[in-house]
C-alpha cells in the first residue's frame, strides 16, 4: 500500500499526464502540482518514467474496480456493456478537453516509441477482455471478441470526435445508436422462437 504522499504523487500525476501529456509534464511541473520540493518528489520516484509505470497501474486498479462494481450492481450483461458505452457521456467534459485518457496516454507513448506503451495498452486489453465476457454472457460466445473491438472502437472514435467537435447532441445519438445496436444482438430470432 502506497504512502499517503506517494498516493497523491500518483493521483495528481495520473492527472496532469491526462491534461497536459506525459512528454509536456516535467519533475518541476509535477512537484509544484503536488506541493511537495523537488528533493521530496525524488524520495518517493527516481524518474519520471518509474511514476509512469505507478500512474498506469493505479489506472488499471481503479478500471478493475469500476469493471467489478458494474458486474456486481448490473445482472444483466447487455446493460453492462451499455454502462461502458455510457462512459464517452458521462466524462464527456473532460474528454471533450483532453480527449479519452487511455487513447490519448496510448497514442503519445506509441509517438515516443516508449517502452511503457505495452503497459498503458493493458487498460484497452482490460475493456477488450471484460466486454468479451459480457457478450459471450449475453449469448453471443462464438464472436463475443469480435463484437468486443467493436464496442471499443466505437467508443474510441466517439471520444476523438467528441474532443474535435464538443458536440453533446451527436455523442448522444451515437450512444443511442450503439443501443440500439446492442439490441439486435440478442433479438435475432432463433429457430425454437420463429416458430412459435
Amino acid at each position: 500500500m502506497p504512502t499517503p504522499t506517494r498516493q497523491r504523487i500518483i493521483d495528481v500525476a495520473n492527472r496532469v499526464f491526462y491534461e497536459n501529456g506525459y512528454g509536456a509534464s516535467s519533475f518541476a511541473d509535477l512537484a509544484g502540482a503536488v506541493g511537495i520540493s523537488r528533493g521530496n518528489f525524488h524520495h518517493h520516484f527516481r524518474t519520471k518514467d518509474e511514476l509512469l509505470t505507478a500512474v498506469v497501474d493505479a489506472r488499471l486498479s481503479s478500471t478493475r474496480a469500476m469493471l467489478g462494481t458494474w458486474s456486481d450492481q448490473t445482472p444483466d450483461p447487455l446493460d453492462r456493456v451499455r454502462r461502458f458505452v455510457e462512459i464517452v457521456a458521462t466524462n464527456r467534459e473532460d474528454i471533450d478537453r483532453y480527449g479519452c485518457p487511455v487513447g490519448t496516454l496510448t497514442a503519445e507513448l506509441a509517438k515516443l516509441d516508449h517502452p511503457e506503451r505495452a503497459h498503458a495498452v493493458a487498460v484497452f486489453a482490460l475493456f477488450r477482455e471484460w466486454l468479451r465476457e459480457q457478450l459471450a454472457a449475453a449469448g453471443r460466445p462464438q464472436d463475443a471478441d469480435e463484437l468486443a473491438m467493436h464496442v471499443l472502437a466505437f467508443s474510441q472514435g466517439v471520444a476523438t470526435l467528441s474532443t474535435a467537435f464538443r458536440d453533446a447532441d451527436f455523442v448522444r445519438r451515437e450512444i443511442d445508436r450503439m443501443n440500439a445496436w446492442l439490441d439486435t444482438l440478442v433479438t435475432d430470432p432463433s429457430p425454437d422462437s420463429e416458430a412459435t
